[in-house]
């Protein structure tokens, strides 16, 4: 690997480590704890049949496939309703598109959110087009109960650009 790519590398795991951490929104309750977790999923030949694997991204290239991941725990002793997680999406990643059609999404820095087919964004032009998945700054999710003790976590895969 020559110095550019080496420093590319370097960089890009900076910021996917800088992304990776979730921020609790609307509801901040000290009871309950997360945990940002960023794996390199690759696919792998395992007698004679495809596998995903996921592996700590130690390089990461364009291209290559990422999962984010936030674990989250109740640790009180009452139950939390309607937690709210937000992960803001690192600079150096996209949201693939089967997690950006499925999840709720902002595409201007969590100001307003909905799904990416309903949102738009100015193009180049000045004029609204429709928002795609390279333009979303962040992804949401709304856990609707957790039991004291309880844990969970919630996913999205992303493509290093």
């Amino acid at each position: 690997m020559n110095r550019f790519a080496s420093a590319i590398t370097a960089f890009a795991l900076a910021i996917l480590a800088m992304g990776a951490a979730p921020v609790a929104a609307q509801q901040a309750t000290p009871a309950v704890t997360l945990e940002g977790l960023v794996k390199l999923e690759k696919t792998i030949e395992e007698n004679g049949k495809q596998k995903v694997v996921l592996e700590e991204p130690k390089v990461v290239v364009p291209g290559d496939k990422l999962l984010f991941t936030t674990r989250y725990r109740n640790a009180g002793t009452q139950p939390v309703d309607n937690f709210v997680v937000t992960n803001p999406v690192p600079d150096a990643v996209r949201v693939a598109d089967e997690s950006a059609l499925r999840e709720q999404v902002s595409v201007d820095g969590g100001k307003s959110w909905g799904r990416l087919a309903d949102l738009t964004v100015k193009g180049e032009d000045g004029n609204p087009r429709p928002a795609t998945a390279t333009d979303i700054t962040h992804i949401r999710w709304t856990v609707p109960v957790i039991a004291p003790g309880a844990s969970g976590m919630v996913e999205y895969h992303a493509i290093v650009r």
